[in-house]
């Protein structure tokens, strides 16, 4: 068994991809960041990503996937579930060693994990964007804090650019510390770096003034809207998950 080691980029995974055919190696597993543990008699293979190689795999596989196969590659690459690279690695194999295409070969189990990884990415993507609550900065700027369960944010780029084209905002996630800011004209992927008391999920001092205002109307108008007698507590959590509650307004 021969472990790659990789740096967790998705042009690392087409290199490693290109080593393994390079050097014939046939039984692999594939490891996300440093490795300073070797198992007895594992022969553990540091891939140095290497854009060049990575091009020419990313060439091989667009001749073996439709475009979107390739664009539902790398959304679940991009998604950081732990312990799912085995069977990316996996399926560009099996891409690569079919005589034909292999997208919709659901018995086979990485084509098959791989669709269920893209169900779920899709999924914390439309949560995203029915559950981001922009606050207005002193700048003019609206500002929202998130924290998916899946690296959706640029996903999430083509939806608020579309939908807020005529406003400055920006959206951080805080779980991985970098965002996503429109200028009106560009998007950009941002870091910022905050002050102790001053956190990505709390930027009360850099509100408006009026902020208050908008968050006690948006409040009372749940509230005037909601009907105790068909209250289904159950339903609401199945529907918005406790674990968004903190960045919603109307749940604070």
């Amino acid at each position: 068994m021969t472990k790659l080691v990789y740096d967790g980029t998705f042009e690392g995974l087409l290199t490693a991809v290109f080593d393994i055919y390079e050097h014939k190696l046939t039984h692999v597993y594939i490891h996300k960041g440093d490795c300073n543990h070797n198992a007895l008699f594992e022969n553990v293979m540091h891939v140095v990503t290497d854009n060049n190689r990575a091009v020419r795999v990313l060439k091989g596989l667009r001749q073996k996937l439709s475009a979107d196969g390739v664009q539902r590659l790398y959304i679940a690459h991009m998604a950081e579930m732990e312990g799912e690279d085995q069977h990316l690695l996996g399926y560009i194999r099996y891409a690569f060693d079919s005589p034909r295409n292999i997208e919709e070969d659901f018995g086979n189990r990485h084509v098959m994990r791989l669709s269920e990884i893209i169900r779920k990415v899709r999924r914390e993507k439309h949560r995203m964007e029915a559950f981001v609550r922009f606050q207005k900065l002193q700048d003019g700027t609206f500002y929202s804090a998130v924290e998916p369960d899946f690296n959706v944010l640029p996903l999430l780029i083509r939806h608020f650019k579309s939908r807020y084209a005529d406003q400055k905002w920006t959206i951080y996630d805080i779980k991985r510390n970098y965002g996503i800011h429109y200028d009106l004209h560009d998007t950009q992927f941002i870091a910022m770096d905050f002050t102790e008391g001053n956190k990505p999920d709390n930027v009360i001092a850099a509100f408006t003034a009026d902020e208050g205002v908008y968050q006690h109307l948006w409040k009372n108008y749940f509230k005037s809207v909601n009907i105790p007698s068909r209250k289904n507590m159950k339903l609401h959590i199945r529907h918005i998950p406790k674990r968004y509650w903190k960045h919603l307004p109307e749940k604070i």
